[in-house]
């Protein structure tokens, strides 16, 4: 179970460095490949992105260094309901099509939410 469990972590930390780096660093890209990203500020998309990155790193090495590992499930949440705010954007705009990504990440990342921290206490 636990092997299962850190093949999630990896999948999802990577979709989320994928997504948040784009958000961040390759803004353009984001605004070429997404097009919400045209009707939102930059800033918030730089925000979002970074806080993207920040929470893929928080699945990941808490739990792995065994340095404050209840971080882990902490923000595997602060994911979810990051990717549960854009679901309800996506619904706002009616952007239907949108909302499989994120109904997928909102589940890993509640499942390792759940999962790690009955562990991690």
């Amino acid at each position: 179970m636990n092997i299962a469990l850190w093949v999630v972590q990896v999948i999802t930390a990577i979709g989320f460095v994928y997504s948040g780096g784009l958000k961040a660093f390759q803004y353009e890209k984001a605004k070429a490949s997404w097009g919400w990203v045209k009707d939102v500020p930059q800033a918030l998309v730089v925000l979002i992105g970074l806080a993207e990155l920040l929470g893929a790193l928080g699945i990941i090495l808490p739990y792995a260094t065994k340095i404050a590992p209840v971080l882990t499930p902490i923000a595997a949440t602060g994911l979810a309901v990051i990717v549960l705010c854009g679901a309800l954007f996506h619904v706002s705009r009616k952007e239907y099509r949108e909302l499989g990504v994120n109904i997928v990440f909102i589940a890993l990342a509640v499942i390792i939410a759940v999962t790690r921290y009955s562990t991690a206490t």
